[in-house]
């Protein structure tokens, strides 16, 4: 059996809880776990999984970003009107 060394890592409370209950009912601990991703980062020479944002997460970004362009496009526009004042503002909403 290779000799182990201890490692220290930090993770969030409630994600290890979470890996912990899930690892367990698969006959796993979490040393197990670890030690399984560290060698398929050694086998595949990087990430053993893709690492991206879920569709669902990208098509919520790109709304974002859309609506941010744009109002940048709005603040750029010489006909909409521009308010410094908050009273007249909020008059022009009620009227």
């Amino acid at each position: 059996m290779a000799t182990t060394t201890p490692t220290q890592i930090r993770i969030e409370e409630n994600t290890k809880k979470q890996a912990v209950e899930l690892l367990e009912g698969l006959g796993l601990n979490l040393s197990d776990a670890v030690n399984m991703f560290l060698r398929q980062v050694i086998l595949r020479r990087g990430i053993p999984f893709d690492v991206t944002y879920p569709e669902d997460v990208w098509e919520f970004r790109s709304e974002v970003t859309e609506a941010m362009e744009e109002a940048k496009e709005i603040s750029r526009d010489p006909n909409v009107k521009g308010y410094t004042d908050l009273d007249e503002l909020f008059e022009d909403l009620e009227s």
